[in-house]
């Protein structure tokens, strides 16, 4: 891994981190948020998985519209490191750890 690429995930790391800390634990059933990337097309290639404990707790955070808070959290919190996130909305997933488990990945 270059340098740089250290530098690019390390950020996003940071951003994620206290994005998790400070919005994500208000919501019921949330575990954690993780993210891939390919470092050569960053921030384009940014893909951002929020994880809760069950297919429930997922869908009372979407039908209480939780991804338009935590869309506007995660971009505000990019955008105070000077990274654009272009396709927030398209660029973040809620998924479980019962999908998870099953091997199955959900929007």
């Amino acid at each position: 891994m270059r340098k740089s690429d250290k530098k690019i995930e390390n950020q996003i790391r940071e951003v994620l981190t206290e994005v998790c800390e400070d919005t994500l634990k208000g919501y019921d059933g949330f575990l954690w948020v993780t993210h891939t990337v390919k470092c050569s097309s960053f921030p384009q290639s940014l893909k951002i998985a929020c994880v809760f404990e069950t297919n429930q707790d997922r869908a009372n955070f979407l039908m209480k519209e939780g991804q338009l808070h935590v869309a506007s959290i995660i971009q505000k919190a990019f955008d105070k490191v000077g990274v654009q996130l272009k396709n927030v909305d398209k660029q973040i997933s809620y998924d479980t750890q019962e999908n998870r488990e099953f091997g199955h990945q959900t929007k």
